[in-house]
């Protein structure tokens, strides 16, 4: 059985409208909302011009996975928060610009970025720890479809 936390997920970036009915069918298949608790999405609640915010409670560790490799794959920026498991692992964002790799910050339960003295030792300098808040607080451009 999953560890269960609340998450949600913001997604931008150009994607083909031929590959917006997938898109809708993994939201879907995720049980993501627009907002809390509220009702499932569906592709009738796509906005095309603002980033695609979903959420949801009792999310399977705290991550979409299937949802984020497909973004990944297809180059969608998005960034997503989750919540901490007691005991288990702490509130983090997951952020991945469209291009590398999906970096991971930890937050706290209110979605602010967090950093400890081991990563101030690591980072190095006043500017290199601006430039880590700086990465973890991306901007999800809108989602915008091409033909």
């Amino acid at each position: 059985m999953a560890d269960r936390v609340s998450a949600s997920i913001t997604i931008g970036g150009t994607l083909p409208r031929s590959l917006l009915p997938d898109l809708a069918a993994l939201v879907e298949a995720e049980g993501l909302s627009t907002e809390w608790d509220g009702e499932t999405f569906t592709l009738a609640m796509f906005r095309e011009g603002a980033p695609l915010e979903l959420m949801a409670h009792e999310v399977a560790w705290g991550r979409f996975e299937r949802l984020e490799s497909w973004c990944v794959t297809h180059g969608l920026p998005f960034a997503r928060w989750s919540g901490a498991y007691c005991g288990q692992w702490g509130a983090e964002r997951a952020v991945f610009t469209g291009a590398g790799e999906v970096q991971c910050y930890a937050a706290d339960e209110d979605d602010y970025l967090l950093i400890g003295r081991c990563t101030v030792e690591r980072l190095g300098s006043y500017e290199a720890i601006l430039a880590h808040f700086a990465a973890g607080d991306f901007a999800v451009p809108p989602l915008r479809l091409m033909p």
